[in-house]
This record gives structure tokens, sequence and C-alpha cells, in this order.
């Protein structure tokens, strides 16, 4: 099975942008976007229903144009959900949550919190209480993946400036602290699984400063899998040569 996850920064200005043409090209199972800008009925059957996929919106209810998540697939879901149970998350649309086969797949678009300090004390709300939401699911045995725009990079390797990024939001102290203990929780990075070493392989970049052409990148669009999916793992990869959007496509492909 390949799972695709994407943050398209607007779902209708990727559409223009070949959004299509790479669905239709790389064929993935399960596909997860985020950022979609959009609510679902402002969309053209083409982009809700295209080819063989069925799928699965939630948008902000506190504003237009922000925020969004969308889980395309051509596989039977079981179950479908749109948040953690906490309101002022769920609200932001942030959230489609699919019970697919025996896996609880969360397509998450997590908060920037680089705004103003109140987004950044939501942000680091959202990070503990979205842990503890996913440790009660890992305790029942659940297979879980969670994949989507973290806006988090957790190693040195995985900004192109440690140093002076290190006051930034996205990779502050607490945040990379957050991850070593998400996966001290029970998760597996699955790119650093099959890519230990690897460096300057990123999945963001500013578009405000012209960052791609030099490649002055972030990590931050992560597939994360329960311990006990390690045995199904195949192969993962960033897909850095994709355009469309300030992020690139993050690629798994598993057994199920």
């Amino acid at each position: 099975m390949k799972l695709v996850t994407w943050n398209v920064n607007g779902i209708r200005a990727c559409q223009k942008k070949g959004f299509l043409d790479f669905l239709g090209r790389e064929k993935p199972e399960i596909l997860c976007i985020q950022e979609t800008k959009a609510h679902a009925e402002q969309l053209d059957e083409e982009i809700i229903s295209p080819m063989t996929y069925d799928s699965f919106w939630t948008s902000a209810s506190t504003r237009n144009g922000y925020s969004g998540v969308a889980t395309y697939t051509t596989l039977p879901v079981e179950n479908v959900e749109h948040g953690i149970g906490i309101k002022k998350f769920d609200d932001e649309g942030r959230f489609v949550i699919t019970q697919i086969h025996d896996i609880l797949l969360y397509n998450v678009y997590f908060p920037n919190g680089s705004a103003r300090e109140e987004r950044h004390d939501y942000k680091q709300e959202f990070l503990k209480k979205f842990l503890r939401h996913l440790m009660k699911q890992l305790a029942t045995g659940q297979k879980v993946i969670v994949v989507g725009d973290y806006n988090v990079a957790h190693l040195q390797e995985d900004v192109y400036d440690p140093v002076r990024l290190s006051k930034v939001s996205g990779f502050l102290p607490e945040e990379r602290e957050w991850f070593s203990q998400f996966l001290d929780a029970g998760f597996v990075d699955t790119f650093r699984f099959f890519h230990p070493d690897a460096k300057e392989r990123f999945s963001w970049w500013s578009y405000r400063e012209m960052a791609r052409p030099a490649n002055r990148g972030w990590r931050i669009d992560h597939i994360c899998v329960s311990e006990n999916l390690k045995p199904q793992l195949k192969a993962a990869d960033i897909m850095d040569q994709v355009h469309g959007s300030d992020h690139c496509p993050v690629v798994l492909e598993l057994e199920v």
C-alpha cells in the first residue's frame, strides 16, 4: 500500500499546478492533504471524487480559507471522525481520522505557533494533549499512523540552519523535546527509519525567502507509525522533485 501526505497550501491553487496529474501518476491507495483552505462545498466534483477515490473533508468552522484537511482513498473506510474531542482544536479543521483495515489513520494539520505568543501557547497545548490522546490508542494495541504537516522539525539535520533556527517556532527546544517524547511513546519516524543518516532532505521551503532553489528547507512533514507496524514497513521517501506547493509530498509504502 502506498500512502502519501502533502500540505498543498490551498487545494484550488494546487489544482492549477498539477494536483490531479500527480494523483493520476502516483496512484497512492491513500493521499492525505493538509491546509486545503477550502470547504468541500466550494469545490468541483473533479477534486472531491477524482478517478476511483473517495474523499473525506474537514475545514475550520472559525474562519474561511483557513486550515482544513482531506483524506483520499481507494480502500474501504470503516469509520471517519473529524476531531479528538477537544473543541478548540477540532473547530480549526485539523483532523480527519479514518479506520482503514486494522489501521487508525490520523491526517493532521498541526498548528503553526509563529504568529504571536497566544498561538505559540495554543500549539504547545495541542502537542501535549494530542500525544496524550494517542497514547491511549497505543495502550489498546491499536495500529496507528499519524501523517501530516507537524510544523515541527526534530533533529539538527532536519533544518538548513539549526543554530539560527533554534529560536524559531517549529524548531524550538521544547518542540524538539516533544517530538522525542512522541517517538519514545511508541512511534517510528518512517523517513528516518529508512534514511537514518540523510541530510539536507527537506519537505518545506519558504516562498518569501525564495528558499527552494537554494534548498534552505525544513523537514516538518512526517509519516510516523506505531511500533507494531514496523514489520510492515517497506520504503519511505520525500518527493522533493514534486512542485505545486511550498511543501512537497512525503511517501510511505507498507504491507497491509
